[in-house]
């Protein structure tokens, strides 16, 4: 177990006999059904970016130096399903996953059992708060060397109203001092034990967390208040889903970021990535920059090889000569598409036609025939989409259309995928200075324009990260707009401009955005 002893305040404060417990264990629990989702399966197996809402949990507390052991309490009936989980996560802190109770405290009580006698640190966590921090999780164990108990809350941004049985408000609290309760609670084991063996004889009890229990039954126990963050979550209704997918995007800011070239070279040297697309544009410069690092590069596209991505056999043809002249393939990158302006109503078949099938049908043929490949480097599928598919606008309806399918199918595959290891994500540039952009939209403010080469490097660093089902955007840096070589990753922004990609207008080639 490790804490930081830079945070812990003095110990004789509150603690006449030193604290001196046997190891720290995380109870996860996992006991919820998700009927408020109306789903068919607990929300916590729910997967958001490309994972299920539980592994996000169970990584946290992995990572965490300062948890030593880890517990599930899961819903009845799904014992194994969150055992596949950690198996194939590679969980090696999780030491059991149990049935949990049909109440919260019955679940505590269970975990209590289950942990058994000694004295060690508990921090009780709900499985459906996935982005809760590591700096939430060392600030409750290193408070638990001064306070036997310690709760994570933020402060309420609502005003808060007391009602009466027919919701005429009664009291209006000052909301200064109010709280939002978050997790996790955490506690040594000997308070959380001696309030629920106190609560036993009680024919009324009953508590919606363990830091009530507590605080009812061991009135004079101080419990200490940490800082939580707003990210942190409860996935309880349909629209905490969307939200949690969200907040899991701006976690993607810092995807990967490697601090030097060096490092760089270490992680690309013998990699294979072949590059569809990769003749111009943001594709070749990708190509240019992995080649830089040491990859083995194979950029191929309709104007430099006579590939089309919509091909099966000019697909798997450019699959076959990298295989065979590397032995394996890492990432497979598809910048090719096209845009074609103009209203439905006025578009003609094969200008329809040509748009879903180097749109949509590419995509989809290159990770029907990149998969076998991928499986065995458990390797990574990165696709491109446009800003515009948050919003389809009037003369980019089908190239709109186009792009939201490209994010769906990136969630799709990512799920489809995860049992083989293989991820699959979708970066969003915005607006980008490419030839092909200059040629459709004419000359525009340089500094209003991503360079290809930003692009490009947010995509190495997005190729290089355990990132899955995730659509990246990538921006001009805010702190100083001259500059554009850093590029943000931040989530989707409703409203922002179309074809940013740097694609062509009507009638282009096929190209790399």
């Amino acid at each position: 177990m490790t804490q930081d002893p830079a945070t812990v305040p003095d110990a004789g404060a509150n603690t006449p006999t030193p604290w001196r417990p046997e190891r720290t264990v995380a109870v996860i629990l996992a006991g919820g059904t998700g009927t408020r989702l109306g789903l068919g399966i607990p929300k916590q197996l729910l997967k958001i970016a490309g994972k299920p809402i539980i592994e996000h949990t169970l990584a946290v507390f992995e990572a965490a130096p300062e948890i030593d052991e880890i517990i599930v309490l899961m819903a009845a009936g799904h014992v194994a399903d969150a055992e596949r989980i950690v198996e194939r996560a590679g969980f090696r802190k999780v030491t059991k996953v149990v049935e949990g109770g049909e109440s919260r405290n019955a679940t505590t009580r269970l975990a209590l059992d289950t942990i058994g006698p000694g004295d060690c640190n508990i921090l009780f966590h709900d499985a459906v708060r996935p982005l809760v921090s590591g700096r939430i999780v060392r600030e409750c164990v290193n408070a638990l060397w001064t306070y036997t108990a310690v709760d994570v809350a933020i402060p309420s941004a609502d005003t808060i109203i007391e009602v009466d049985t027919d919701d005429c408000i009664t009291g209006i609290p000052v909301r200064s001092r109010l709280r939002r309760g978050q997790t996790p609670q955490a506690f040594r084991s000997g308070t959380i034990r001696e309030a629920y063996r106190r609560a036993e004889g009680d024919p009324d009890f009953a508590a919606t967390d363990d830091c009530g229990v507590v605080l009812r039954y061991l009135p004079g126990t101080p419990i200490k208040v940490i800082d939580g963050a707003d990210e942190n979550i409860k996935v309880t209704h349909p629209v905490d889903v969307h939200l949690a997918d969200k907040l899991f995007q701006l976690a993607a800011a810092q995807s990967h970021q490697l601090a030097d070239h060096r490092g760089y070279t270490e992680e690309l040297a013998g990699r294979t990535i072949v590059v569809f697309g990769g003749s111009y544009g943001i594709g070749h410069q990708l190509a240019e920059l992995a080649t830089r690092f040491g990859a083995r590069v194979f950029p191929v596209s309709r104007s430099a090889t006579g590939t089309h991505v919509e091909r099966a056999e000019d697909v798997e043809a450019a699959l076959r000569t990298a295989y065979e002249a590397t032995g394996r393939i890492d990432h497979v990158v598809v910048t090719a598409g096209i845009l074609e302006k103009g209203t439905l109503a006025e578009m003609d078949e094969e200008t329809i036609d040509r748009l879903i099938r180097v749109n949509v049908v590419g995509p989809v043929t290159v990770a029907r025939r990149a998969l076998p490949y991928l499986q065995q480097t458990r390797g990574h599928l990165l696709l491109y989409t446009s800003s515009s598919y948050t919003r389809g606008r009037a003369r980019y309806a089908l190239y709109s259309a186009t792009k939201a399918g490209l994010v769906n199918l990136t969630q799709a595959l990512a799920d489809e995928w995860s049992e083989f290891g293989v991820r699959v994500n979708c970066v969003n540039p915005e607006r980008t200075a490419t030839p092909m952009r200059t040629r459709a939209f004419g000359e525009e403010p340089a500094d209003t324009l991503l360079s290809a080469e930003a692009v490009a490097q947010a995509s190495l660093d997005v190729l290089l990260s355990d990132l899955t089902g995730q659509v990246i955007d990538v921006r001009r840096s805010t702190d100083d707009p001259a500059r554009e070589v850093r590029a943000a990753v931040v989530p989707a922004q409703p409203g922002a401009p179309a074809d940013g990609t740097g694609t062509t207008a009507a009638g282009a080639e096929q190209h790399a955005w």
